[in-house]
Parts: C-alpha cells; sequence; structure tokens
C-alpha cells in the first residue's frame, strides 16, 4: 500500500531562501537520479541537432538581435499588434499585474456560462496563477498538456520548464493516475501498468472527454506576430491543437515581450527553439491564428496582454536581456545547480538559472526567497553557451546580487559585523599576524583532521553546506622566517 500523494502549495509568496529548499530537494535521492537522466538526455539530443547546423551561432546572433528590437521599441510593437488582431475580429485586453489579468480571464469565462476550461500547457498563467484564481471562483482549469497533468493530478508544483513532471518517475505517475483520475473524469484502467504507452494512453483517454465537451479554452503563445497579429503555439503531443481549434471560446494569455516584429523573424525562432528545448529538429505541432476564422475554429477570440512586472525589468538596460527569453529550458538542462536541486527549490514558475534571474527582476527582492536566487548558481556560465537568445546570465546573476548586498547595506546583521570585525583584522599587518598566529595553535591541537565538522551558531550558516578546512600548524610568515624565504 502507498503513501498518499503529499499536497503542495502553488504559491510560492513566503518560502524560505534557496539553500533552505535545495537541502530538501538533495535529500530526495530518486528525484536526483531522474533529474540526473533526463536533464543528460535531453542535453545530448540537443547537442546533436545542433551540431548539424553550420551557421547556429549566426542563428543566435540573429535571434538576440530580433528580441532586442522588440524589447526597444515594444510599446510600438504591441500597438501593431493589437492592431492587426482587432482587424481580424479578436479582442484585446490588457493587464497590468497578475491580479487584473486574472479579472479578466475569469469575467470572460463566466459569460460564455461554463464551469470548467480546458487548458494549453502555458507559463504566463502558472506565473499569475490563473488556475487557483480559477478554482476560487468555482470553475475548473483541466491542465491537457501529460507533464502538467501529471503535475496537477499530484497536487503538485511545476519542476521544470519543458517537462513539468521530470522529477516523477513512471512508478509514481501511475500511482498518480489510479488515485486522482477518477475523482475528476475517467478513471485510469485497472490494470495500467507503468509503460509509457500504457500511461499516455490512459491520459488520452482521460482527456478526450474533456476536449469534446469544453466551450472555454486557454492557451498561452511561443511567440506573437506583430506585423499579421499572428499568436503560436509549439507544442509536442496535439494536446495544443485540440484546445486550439475545438472550444468555441479561446482565451490567450500572452506576455509583452513575446512579440516578433514581422513573419520572417520567426523562422529564426522555429530553427532555434525546437533544437534547444526537445532536440528536435521540428515540433511535431505548430497552430497559428490571427483572430476567428468563419466556420473554423473559435468563433470567439481574446488575447490578454500581461505586464506583471515586465516594464519594470525592461527600465533595466543590462536586466533587460532577461526578456529574450523564449522558455526553451536550455539552460536548466546544463546547469549543475538545477540537475541536483530539480526546480521545486527555486520557488518559481521559472526555475533554473534564466528563473534565478527572471524571477527576482518580477518580482523584485522582498522576500527571502528571491534574495537568494541570484546566488544559486556556480557561475560557470554553461547556460550562457546554451541559450539560443544569448542571454548573459552569469553577467545579470552578479549584477542581481550586488543589488541585493547594496539593499542591506547599513544592516546591524552577522555577516556585516563579521565584515566589519575582518576588515579592522586586516587593517594592521601586526594584529593580522597575531590572528595568524592564534590559529595555528588550532591547527596543531586537532592533529591530522583535514577539516571541521559543524560549527556552533552564526558560523553554522557556512559550515552547514561547506566543509571547513583546519587551520594550517603553519603560517606563511612562520616559514619563511624559519627557513629564511625558503633557503633553509
Amino acid at each position: 500500500m502507498s503513501a498518499p500523494l503529499a499536497k503542495t502549495t502553488p504559491t510560492f509568496v513566503g518560502m524560505p531562501k534557496f539553500p533552505a529548499m535545495a537541502k530538501d530537494a538533495l535529500a530526495n535521492t530518486q528525484q536526483r537520479r531522474n533529474l540526473l537522466h533526463a536533464t543528460h538526455t535531453i542535453r545530448a539530443k540537443r547537442a546533436s541537432v545542433v551540431e548539424e547546423v553550420s551557421q547556429w551561432e549566426a542563428l543566435r546572433l540573429n535571434g538576440a538581435d530580433v528580441k532586442d528590437e522588440v524589447l526597444a521599441n515594444l510599446d510600438s510593437y504591441l500597438l501593431q499588434f493589437e492592431e492587426k488582431l482587432t482587424e481580424r475580429g479578436a479582442t484585446v485586453h490588457w493587464a497590468r499585474d497578475a491580479e487584473e489579468a486574472n479579472r479578466i480571464v475569469l469575467d470572460l469565462v463566466r459569460a460564455e456560462g461554463v464551469d470548467e476550461v480546458v487548458k494549453v500547457k502555458s507559463m504566463a498563467t502558472q506565473e499569475i496563477e490563473l488556475n487557483e484564481a480559477l478554482e476560487a471562483a468555482g470553475i475548473d482549469a483541466w491542465e491537457t498538456d501529460l507533464a502538467e497533468l501529471i503535475v496537477q493530478l499530484g497536487h503538485d508544483r511545476p519542476s521544470h520548464i519543458l517537462v513539468p513532471a521530470i522529477h516523477r518517475g513512471r512508478a509514481e505517475i501511475r500511482e498518480i493516475f489510479r488515485q486522482e483520475m477518477g475523482k475528476v473524469g475517467r478513471p485510469a484502467p485497472e490494470d495500467m501498468t507503468d509503460s509509457p504507452r500504457e500511461l499516455a494512453e490512459a491520459a488520452r483517454l482521460h482527456l478526450r472527454e474533456k476536449f469534446l465537451r469544453a466551450k472555454v479554452a486557454i492557451s498561452g503563445a511561443n511567440f506573437a506576430i506583430a506585423d499579421t497579429g499572428t499568436l503560436v503555439v509549439l507544442e509536442s503531443e496535439g494536446n495544443g491543437r485540440m484546445c486550439l481549434t475545438l472550444p468555441e471560446t479561446l482565451i490567450s494569455v500572452v506576455g509583452i515581450e513575446k512579440v516578433l516584429p514581422t513573419w520572417e523573424d520567426l523562422g529564426t525562432f522555429m530553427q532555434l527553439l525546437p533544437r534547444s528545448s526537445t532536440g528536435e529538429r521540428m515540433n511535431p505541432y505548430t497552430t497559428m491564428w490571427t483572430g476567428p476564422a468563419e466556420g473554423d475554429g473559435p468563433q470567439n477570440v481574446h488575447v490578454v496582454l500581461i505586464d506583471n512586472g515586465r516594464t519594470r525589468v525592461l527600465a533595466d538596460e543590462v536586466g533587460r536581456q532577461a526578456l529574450r527569453c523564449i522558455r526553451c529550458s536550455a539552460c536548466l538542462n546544463v546547469c549543475p545547480v538545477y540537475e541536483r536541486a530539480g526546480g521545486h527549490a527555486y520557488g518559481s514558475v521559472y526555475p533554473g538559472p534564466i528563473g534565478a534571474v527572471l524571477t527576482p527582476q518580477l518580482r523584485g527582492t522582498s522576500s527571502a526567497i528571491d534574495q537568494s536566487l541570484p546566488y544559486a548558481s556556480s557561475l560557470c556560465g554553461a547556460c550562457f553557451e546554451v541559450c539560443p537568445v544569448r542571454i548573459d546570465i552569469p553577467r545579470l546573476l552578479v549584477k542581481l546580487r550586488t543589488q541585493v548586498v547594496d539593499e542591506h547595506r547599513g544592516h546591524n546583521s552577522v555577516e556585516s559585523r563579521t565584515m566589519q570585525a575582518a576588515a579592522w583584522m586586516f587593517a594592521d599587518s601586526r594584529r593580522l599576524a597575531k590572528a595568524q598566529k592564534a590559529s595555528t595553535l588550532g591547527g596543531k591541537l586537532l592533529g591530522r583532521r583535514t577539516a571541521l565538522g559543524a560549527l556552533p551558531w552564526p558560523a553554522s550558516s557556512w559550515s552547514s553546506a561547506r566543509d571547513v578546512p583546519v587551520p594550517p600548524k603553519e603560517t606563511f610568515r612562520q616559514w619563511w622566517d624559519r627557513t629564511g624565504g625558503g633557503q633553509a
């Protein structure tokens, strides 16, 4: 008999710092094995298909230039996008923050008189916690992406941008389907095994009835083309195509940074995104729409353009690089920190290196988790090397670390008092020499030990995550005096 599935809150506010979250994740050995296998598999596939493109770096440069052009003239492109969409019969709504976006969507769903919607995988709707807002209003929001379905049925949170259930094994998924599917729709087959084929078939049968009866669908968008008013969704399972064509009403929630200037620009990103995300030359399903079309697909099309902190990021000439992100997740798959800690440790819908720079800019650095995210990196630079739009994540991390430090200047913290004491000691050579001599006594007393164990508070914050070396038995000064500068 398996243990009941744990329920976790989708709300990130108030979470502890990244080190505390990561410590729990590191203790989960099964999750670490899952992450290791999955990230290395995706990483290898990406490397293989990228090698096929002789001008890959030129594509990256072009992608970065296009996104920078958008960010430099975002107001004009957004107005052009709205104009083109409106001409084709769609309705465009503007939302300053998550609360306003949720209210707009909720009003649109209520106007259709339904109590359920189907959803295409969307980071933007997760960011504003739309599902929770709909649930509070008595409206069920059914995730139709397989991995998102696993997360939703497991009362869990996404752990990866591309593969939200990357931390779950097949046996866990089977238990989730067996325990939860029957509560919200068609139950999983009694004889279902944990083979991928049977798990996928159970999800297909469960979701099909929801697709066929849904009157309203909610999506995001990978790209929004300004000169045509076209929205683009790339996906791998066909669930997006079902959501985007069957229901009568389609509501698309889109971050304002998703705009591309022209239809021709889309060609660059159709090469960059599939290779960087799934390691494929092209994705299986690409759906594009420009408002409603008579007798074909949704007859009511609404687009909600959300800011939710993006203009604040845009105002920072260095930090705005993060808005180039096309949500490919390549940086997660090469990050040694993410590979071990997993996505939940980041306390955000955007985990990994990109989350460590994007989230603190969108939400600010007032909470413990957001203050610690810029430090959730070894600064190895692998994330920049694989980013298809050349976001200099290490540079942004260092900048955000500086911002966090500046915000705490003058605070009488343990760290600041320690730094003040160190400055006092290093300011006088005689004091430094005495401190060094005292430390050697500790080294001699500890004998052959090479590292100290856990130190008492306040040094415990340091020693809990690091091996503290035993002080040397002899300082450089003492060695110099004893050997006559190395001559003896």
